[in-house]
Formats: structure tokens, sequence, C-alpha cells
């Protein structure tokens, strides 16, 4: 059996398999934020002003959220994105 890894390399850039690792660091970090301050989609929808479908959507994977988007999700639950080089991305994808 071949591993995940190996068929990525085969389907994929390298460049697009960092940017989906990217965006599901980013997204992790979403969602544990929402989970440690007890908050359900339908409560961050009202903090944050994006409907919790779109919210939903954003969480599994669904669709590729728009920056504005995300910052608007991030900032009620006291996050921000970081932006450094690129070497650091897996610890500090959002900060």
């Amino acid at each position: 059996m071949r591993k995940r890894s190996d068929v990525e390399k085969e389907l994929f850039t390298a460049e697009e398999i960092r940017e989906s690792q990217l965006r599901v660091s980013i997204i992790g970090e979403l969602i544990k934020a929402r989970n440690e301050q007890g908050l359900s989609q339908r409560e961050l929808e009202q903090l944050s002003g994006i409907k919790q479908p779109v919210i939903s959507r954003m969480e599994s994977g669904e669709t590729s959220p728009q920056l504005d988007t995300v910052l608007r999700v991030l900032a009620p639950l006291g996050k921000t994105l970081y932006v450094g080089d690129i070497s650091e991305t897996k610890t500090h994808a959002v900060g």
C-alpha cells in the first residue's frame, strides 16, 4: 500500500502541497480557538457577522475562504494571521 504523501507528490506540486498544509493549519487553529472558548458556530456567526453555513464549510474544508472572511472570523476569537518566513509556517500559522 502506498503512503498518502507519495500519492500527493504524484498528483500535486510541492507548492500546492504547502498551500494545502497551510490552509489546514489555519483552519485547524480557528477550530481549536472556537472550541477552547466554548463557542458554537452559531455563536461565532453572531460575533463575526459571518453566516454559520459559511463557517461550517470553511471548517470542513469544503471551501477556500477569502482572506477578509478568515480575518472576520478570527478577530472575535482574539486571533489574527501571522506573516513570516515560509520556514516558520508550521509553528506560526495563526497567532
